[in-house]
């Protein structure tokens, strides 16, 4: 993908956040983010599979394989090599979508990369399923003294990186090659839909961080709603949601994660402690009348535009039988929804982190 001209850099805070420590909520945490319409109407337009029950080794050198993508409908999606799986495509268009989201979750969490107290030098760093390796060369950036590590299983990042962040091809749903006890912190980031073991998975991130180190998971719900009910049953945008949900269940690689609380359970059982759980709720369109919450608004409409197609292409005609004249429709209808300023659509997006017990190994 190289340099995308569409990359945002965000600047990141590398001071070290307030100690957030609590025991696991029993239930869903309150969601952050108002959600107050703007006053005028005067806006303008802003322009992985399951752990295998084999031993296999999660990290492929970059052989021609690796390269050898799929086609679908005009879009490209990774190689078929191995065992790993995942809905979206590894294309430009792609590619500028992920780079925009990750702007609008930098503006979303107060400008910064991550929000697990993480302290001011860590040492060793895992970005797991790195896309297109903004987040990874962003936080190299802010910690030059730390080494990065970001895997994906498609080789989607741009060669032109910081000197000490390193990418590898690597499908984190298999077992992991990393030593015991490697990191001091490991990011996770939007893998719904391309998992289905959680607990399996943070089994091993638990495994891969040094004691006392933190993981943090970043995953979005794939529902959309609005408080003033202007979002409703038989509008694209109100039912991606459950047509994203039956293909999950179809696939067995579960879209619901956040709605369902998926993420937070796998950390318990995999024995992370001091737990913290917070929700976001995430303007679709820039229609809050609060201005950080509008520029998460304009980025989140821009990556959903650039990305509509390449979110439900594969699932929806692969999985759901869907044709591909089906889909141009139901794509356009949702990019007229998200141009619309008489709806308030957001979705959720939930930052869940939690430390290893320094008594663990």
């Amino acid at each position: 993908m190289g340099d995308s001209p569409a990359r945002v850099a965000a600047a990141a805070s590398s001071s070290p956040r307030e100690e957030e420590t609590s025991p696991p909520p029993p239930d869903p945490q309150p969601i952050e983010g108002g959600n107050v319409p703007r006053d005028d109407e005067d806006e303008e337009d802003d322009a992985d599979s399951a752990l295998g029950d084999d031993n296999a080794s999660s990290t492929a050198s970059l052989s021609a394989s690796i390269l050898e993508y799929r086609t679908l409908h005009g879009r490209t999606y990774h190689s078929l090599r191995g065992n790993a799986e995942y809905w979206g495509p590894n294309d430009d268009l792609a590619g500028e979508s992920m780079d925009l989201t990750h702007h609008m979750l930098t503006i979303l969490l107060g400008d910064k990369l991550f929000l697990a107290p993480i302290g001011d030098d860590p040492g060793k760093v895992l970005d797991i399923g790195c896309g297109t390796g903004v987040w990874a060369i962003d936080f190299a950036d802010a910690f030059p003294s730390s080494e990065v590590i970001g895997t994906d299983i498609s080789p989607a990042q741009p060669s032109w990186v910081p000197a000490n962040l390193r990418f590898e091809m690597d499908d984190c749903t298999q077992s992991w090659t990393f030593a015991r006890s490697s990191f001091d912190f490991v990011h996770v980031r939007y893998l719904f839909g391309s998992v289905v073991d959680w607990e399996a998975l943070y089994a091993e991130a638990f495994r891969a961080v040094r004691p006392g180190g933190w993981v943090e998971a970043v995953e979005a719900a794939t529902r959309v709603d609005s408080d003033d009910g202007s979002v409703v049953p038989g509008m694209a945008l109100h039912d991606f949601g459950p047509l994203f949900h039956e293909a999950g269940r179809k696939t067995r690689r579960s879209t619901s994660v956040v709605e369902d609380g998926v993420v937070g359970r796998a950390f318990r059982a995999a024995g992370f402690v001091d737990v913290v759980e917070r929700r976001f709720k995430v303007p679709l369109t820039p229609w809050p009348a609060d201005e950080r919450l509008r520029q998460v608004g304009l980025y989140a409409r821009l990556a959903t535009e650039q990305g509509f197609e390449g979110f439900v292409l594969y699932l929806f005609t692969t999985i759901l039988g869907w044709s591909p004249q089906e889909v141009q429709v139901y794509v356009a209808k949702a990019r007229r929804e998200l141009r619309n300023r008489k709806i308030q659509p957001y979705f959720v997006v939930q930052v869940l982190y939690g430390r290893k017990p320094e008594n663990a190994r």
